[in-house]
């Protein structure tokens, strides 16, 4: 018999494993049909906000010479009340929709937005590395964590996920309050904090001066965080950071993850790295012995 590709995460049903992460391609439904046909088992929103936001002057964007990029784009959005009006009711797109924001209330406000909207699962960006008063900035107090998951959770009728990452409060402790507070899933990991400087200008090249690190280089971490929420908590987990080929999203499910999102790697092949990847999946099922997705996650922790 063919392995099948469907994942499940929590109450996330997926056809395929492999989602788009979040701030990669916007919030165009265009592109969102085009990737789900392309292989595409889900899309994840842009970060939207309460109100509309600019974000950063250029330059915003830094592709890194060992691979990988550094970002500042500063969670430029239309907003959420923008965003609310263009899903289509009928859409067979599972879309998952990012919010980020300080307060409790944003969340309410925001997911109340889509309220007669096909959203398939909110994503709550509690890590982006980059901007003030969000982010990792609430990521980093589990208090105000418990009561966004909470408000959240209130408000919302789909299921909850929340983004962690790597602040200056151990990102587990991020994990647990979210867990705490009735998280429905976790993604793990976002960009890590990183700059880069001109030795011409004697410069930081970004006009934020600091961005977020993402793609290959932060593949290890990413998988290592994993990992270590898989042995800690009994919470389904969406693997980012790094994946670019089969062998990466092998590597997540083995660690832990249900399900992985891909970022940085739509870059080189977007409209089919997905296809490639699910693919090479498919595969190594076969030749392993594995009919289903979930018989490999967290096996590494077995051996």
């Amino acid at each position: 018999m063919e392995p099948s590709l469907a994942a499940s995460i929590g109450k996330i049903d997926l056809e395929r494993p492999i989602m788009l992460a979040s701030g990669i391609l916007g919030i165009s439904l265009d592109v969102f049909n085009r990737l789900y046909r392309s292989g595409a088992g889900a899309v994840v929103t842009k970060s939207l906000s309460k109100e509309p936001w600019e974000g950063y002057p250029n330059p915003t964007i830094l592709g890194l010479k060992s691979g990988g990029w550094i970002n500042a784009v500063g969670l430029s959005n239309p907003g959420a009340p923008y965003f609310a009006k263009m899903i289509e009711p009928n859409t067979d797109v599972p879309i998952i929709v990012s919010l980020v924001g300080s307060v409790p209330e944003d969340f309410d406000f925001m997911i109340k937005q889509f309220a007669n909207c096909k959203v398939a699962a909110y994503e709550l960006n509690l890590s982006c590395p980059h901007v003030a008063k969000v982010g990792l900035e609430v990521g980093d107090d589990p208090e105000l964590v418990k009561k966004i998951v909470t408000v959240a959770k209130k408000s919302s009728d789909v299921p909850v996920i929340a983004k962690v990452g790597l602040g200056t409060t151990h990102y587990l402790n991020t994990v647990g309050a979210a867990i705490e507070s009735g998280i429905d899933a976790i993604t793990a990991i976002n960009t890590i904090r990183a700059m880069a400087i001109d030795v011409d200008t004697q410069r930081p090249i970004l006009s934020n001066k600091f961005g977020g690190l993402s793609g290959s280089p932060i593949k290890p971490v990413a998988l290592r965080c994993v990992y270590e929420i898989s042995s800690k908590y009994n919470i389904p987990i969406i693997g980012c950071g790094g994946v670019s080929t089969w062998e990466d999203a092998v590597e997540f499910f083995l660690a832990g993850a249900s399900s992985v999102q891909i970022g940085s790697a739509i870059g080189d092949n977007w409209i089919n790295v997905f296809d490639d990847i699910n693919k090479g999946i498919k595969k190594y099922m076969t030749d392993n012995g594995f009919s289903k997705i979930e018989e490999m996650v967290g096996l590494a922790k077995k051996s």
